[in-house]
């Protein structure tokens, strides 16, 4: 029987990149595991003030007493467009794969299809790497800069999503009262960003400390005292790897406020070329899980083997170019992706609470 399945036909591409089982990530996946997908590029992002307000005590006479809304703001974006691709020369095709036998005999169109599945998945992992870093951008800012390349070495726009008022003070940001050098400094602080949040109706659950931060807090004589009084639990610091990269240390009481605490230490190479780290070491942070939601925005594209220009709602679209006179394909893999809070400024992060040496 003849195969007619079409290898390159976008839909098949795209339930192919959806079998891809994509890397465990910290921040994208912890904080913002909600999607939703639009099918225009434009996402609409909305979220609410916290309520912390009481039902009121009416007269019986008097029935009910009417209540306001909370307020909610809704913005539209436009997503900003992740577009890797891989090209596949004839080159590609005659030489050996890696990780084939070195006598296989494999055909030039079955080494084309190993090669699809191979740079797929790498195209893939290189975007949920991306949304890990705008996740943590979201979090640590309270909205994220993207800068847009026309090429691989030539800059475009500078497009910033924000999710506060950028002329007025970002509700986000806490500051410190002075460099953490003993526990308790450190727990009076910690313990002011959660209530704030709670001032907000907003949970706390997660502190996230930058890997110098915890190397710092650690060393604490009044905290290894708490911990070695048995009577007075303070809280338990035993390590395990939740992500490759991130360390959950333990939990510790801030003051009523039982918080998980994670250290990531994952990097990433930088559009500059240089390696840097998603999480800056000397800072720290209060939020909890599920506080964002990734939106998605549709992709329009001609696909391969058509003319006409057609709309493809997803987190991953592939795409096939051909270039006949040059005997080179190239695939692509795209993506529109906005991170937001869920709420007004759900987190709250503060930097440099520790010396960076």
């Amino acid at each position: 029987m003849a195969n007619n399945i079409n290898f390159f036909d976008t839909y098949y591409m795209a339930g192919m990149v959806e079998e891809i089982v994509p890397e465990t990530t910290f921040f994208r996946d912890r904080y913002f595991s909600e999607t939703e997908e639009f099918n225009t590029e434009k996402v609409l992002v909305e979220y609410m003030d916290g309520d912390r307000k009481m039902a009121p005590f009416v007269d019986p006479r008097a029935g009910d007493i009417p209540v306001e809304r909370e307020g909610y703001e809704l913005y539209e974006f436009t997503a900003p467009m992740i577009a890797p691709s891989r090209v596949l020369t004839i080159d590609d095709l005659t030489k050996r794969g890696f990780g084939e036998a070195i006598y296989a005999n494999s055909t030039a169109a079955e080494r084309a299809r190993r090669l699809q599945v191979r740079d797929l998945s790498d195209l893939t992992r290189r975007i949920v790497r991306r949304e890990e870093w705008m996740a943590a951008q979201t979090m640590i800012n309270n909205g994220v800069t993207i800068q847009e390349y026309i090429d691989a070495a030539t800059t475009g726009r500078s497009l910033p999503i924000y999710f506060y008022d950028t002329n007025k003070s970002n509700p986000g940001i806490y500051t410190v009262s002075g460099v953490w050098s003993t526990f308790a400094a450190m727990q009076a602080d910690v313990e002011a960003m959660c209530d704030e949040l709670a001032e907000s109706d907003l949970p706390a659950a997660d502190l996230i400390l930058g890997s110098t931060a915890w190397a710092t807090v650690k060393q604490f004589t009044d905290l290894q005292n708490l911990l070695d009084k048995r009577h007075e639990y303070i809280g338990d610091l035993e390590s395990r790897i939740v992500a490759p990269g991130v360390t959950h240390v333990g939990a510790l009481d801030f003051n009523g406020y039982m918080l998980n605490i994670f250290v990531p230490k994952q990097r990433y190479k930088g559009d500059d070329g240089n390696m840097a780290s998603f999480f800056p070491a000397t800072s720290a942070l209060v939020t909890a899980p599920g506080c964002g939601k990734r939106f998605y925005g549709g992709i329009t594209q001609i696909p391969y083997g058509s003319d006409e220009l057609e709309t493809f709602v997803g987190q991953r679209i592939p795409k096939l170019i051909v270039d006949q006179e040059k005997d080179i394909r190239k695939l692509r893999l795209a993506s529109r992706v906005v991170t937001a809070p869920k709420n007004k400024a759900p987190w709250r992060y503060a930097a440099s609470v520790v010396s960076s040496t």
